[in-house]
């Protein structure tokens, strides 16, 4: 199965508004981080069903935005969730943005970033519609420390990337764009049973569910456009 064939099943079955709530809990932390002002064009690389670029619109008025994904049915979900002009959705490749060079000031990205097939590519077409000084805010659930993510693996059809924090790092660096932070952001909104109450169906222990949530969370890089 295609990444497209992959994401248009999960938007046909309403799960890209699940994915919307299980990402909001480290994603809302991430976006408040970035240093986005009025008017500012926003990509969104990966999009679901567009939560961010309707969040950053709503708290720092942004200008015309873009949310991309590869899949149809995502994007038309997207503008169906979505009543604002200002924001614009479009099926399209990672690897070849329709964006002029230059003409973007920040973009974001949330749990999609490892499904390049090039990801050196895709961080130099970053760099290339970044304007000097914009931002790429990368947030991955799935990376080599959090060990309990890897598993996800054995569950989708598509090959994902699995990357250390180092790697992003070098990879940032490789394809031109300054590291300007790498964090891990906790979530501490999912619940966590008490350990008399383990194994769960999807956890054989507490220590394993805290570490996966409450240790690793989020891993965000944040590359910089020189």
């Amino acid at each position: 199965m295609s990444v497209q064939e992959e994401f248009d099943s999960w938007a046909q079955s309403g799960k890209d508004r699940g994915m919307e709530d299980r990402h909001w809990h480290t994603a809302r932390h991430a976006l408040a981080r970035m240093p986005v002002e009025a008017g500012d064009r926003m990509l969104d690389l990966g999009t679901g069903s567009g939560y961010a670029l309707r969040a950053l619109r709503e708290t720092h008025e942004t200008g015309l935005s873009l949310g991309l994904d590869g899949s149809p049915e995502m994007v038309h979900n997207a503008r169906e969730y979505t009543d604002d002009p200002t924001i614009g959705f479009m099926q399209g490749d990672f690897h070849h943005l329709p964006l002029a060079t230059n003409s973007v000031d920040h973009v974001w990205s949330m749990e999609a970033f490892y499904y390049a097939q090039d990801p050196i590519a895709v961080l130099e077409e970053l760099g290339r519609i970044l304007r000097p000084g914009g931002t790429f805010y990368c947030a991955v659930n799935y990376f080599e420390e959090s060990t309990h993510t890897h598993a996800w693996q054995e569950n989708i059809d598509i090959e994902m990337l699995l990357w250390d924090r180092k790697q992003y790092r070098e990879a940032f660096r490789e394809a031109g764009l300054l590291v300007a932070e790498q964090d891990t952001i906790p979530d501490e909104e999912t619940e966590i049973p008490p350990v008399e109450a383990f194994p769960t169906e999807d956890w054989e222990s507490r220590e394993a569910m805290v570490d996966r949530y409450r240790r690793w969370g989020t891993l965000l890089t944040v590359g910089v456009a020189p």
